[in-house]
């Protein structure tokens, strides 16, 4: 039986603040969204060292720092105003717009 994915209330590119763990308070932009595995990966926060193999005559190899993913839970939505905020949805008109929960002003 297949695992059922979560929806998020995160997007690509938003900025987003780590709110428990080793990188607390830390704060960055989305990189990438792992669904299936309710994870998500964060610029500049879960730095993990990773050794890597020269591919080309070009390419250095060694040990290099690449960016591991967090889960979900972990991330919150940064409000221009109000700092790290839970968000909604509501619609305006015909389209639907996420909004903080604290301020009202559209994310």
């Amino acid at each position: 039986m297949a695992e059922a994915v979560h929806k998020f209330k995160l997007k690509k590119e938003d900025t987003v603040e780590v709110i428990a763990g080793k990188d607390k308070g830390k704060r960055g932009r989305i990189l990438k969204i792992l669904r299936d595995q309710d994870r998500i990966v964060v610029e500049g926060v879960n730095l993990v060292k990773k050794a890597k193999k020269r591919r080309k005559q070009q390419d250095r190899g060694g040990i290099i720092e690449i960016e591991a993913a967090l889960h979900s839970s972990n991330l919150m939505i940064v409000c221009k105003k109000c700092g790290p905020v839970r968000s909604g949805y509501k619609l305006d008109g015909d389209k639907k717009i996420r909004f903080c929960k604290k301020c009202g002003e559209a994310l």
